[in-house]
């Protein structure tokens, strides 16, 4: 297992994208601690604000994280990456494949762009967790995110598709969703805003967009294949479809293909 360990909090946000296990690997330990992550034209290298020890292997741990690294785990495309403590914004964005732990919080815009593996965060996300960054076409695409506190406004975005979960989230949560799944214990006002397709699982929620329209309740095979899924990543969740839920058809503002589940 190969440790980065945080020496002293870091002068300038740093941008970990090309910090990976399979990066790494065939770099000595003075090379890797030269590695450029700074973002501003000071400038500073890996081993500025880390211990780094190399083994080859196909695990990254980071002992210490903070709110100033950046798209940690954002080239992810095989192995594991696990942070002990905090990360900053874009965690995971654009991550292929392979699994990455955070045991703190992470800034906004977690998982953006995201198409394969899995994100987990122990604590709170920002904003726009699984959704999508400035101007891009769609936020979440394939993986898998699971958030086990609190999420931001807007989760999951324009997502395309996979799955988030989440302990509870904001205002707007599944906004202007393409396809995929979101399943949360509690949201805030307006869930599912502007989603063409996809599904929202919801505990409990807040105001409903008056552009979706209940369409009653429903025992359907899906509901039971969905929850065989999520059982295996949060028995929580699964729990949820063990209830008899009501259906909400929408967001008619647009091709209304979408469709909200919640408590009946």
């Amino acid at each position: 297992m190969s440790t980065l360990t945080l020496r002293q909090a870091p002068p300038e946000r740093l941008d970990f994208l090309n910090i990976n296990p399979l990066a790494l690997k065939g770099l000595s330990q003075g090379e890797a601690e030269r590695l450029e992550v700074g973002t501003t034209r000071t400038g500073v290298r890996l081993g500025e604000c880390f211990s780094v020890t190399l083994d080859g292997s196909d695990t990254l741990t980071i002992e210490g994280g903070h709110e100033r690294l950046d798209r940690v785990g954002a080239s992810l495309s095989d192995g594991t990456i696990r942070v002990t403590g905090d990360v900053g914004q874009r965690l995971g964005a654009g991550m292929v494949g392979g699994s990455l732990t955070v045991s703190g919080n992470a800034g906004p815009y977690a998982a953006s762009g995201a198409t394969g593996g899995t994100i987990t965060i122990a604590g709170d996300a920002g904003d726009y967790a699984g959704g999508a960054v400035y101007a891009a076409k769609v936020g979440l695409d394939g993986a898998t995110l699971i958030i086990r506190g609190t999420a931001g406004a807007h989760l999951g975005d324009r997502m395309r598709r996979g799955t988030i979960l989440a302990g509870r989230a904001g205002a707007l949560a599944g906004s202007r969703m393409i396809a995929g799944t979101v399943a949360a214990l509690s949201v805030g006002d307006h869930p599912g805003l502007g989603m063409r397709r996809g599904t929202l699982l919801l505990g409990t929620h807040g105001r409903m967009a008056e552009t979706f329209v209940e369409t009653g309740t429903h025992d359907l095979v899906f509901l039971r294949l969905l929850a065989k899924a999520l059982r295996g990543l949060s028995p929580e969740h699964a729990a949820l479809l063990d209830r008899p839920l009501r259906r909400y058809s929408g967001d008619l503002a647009t091709i209304a293909k979408g469709e909200i589940w919640a408590a009946a």
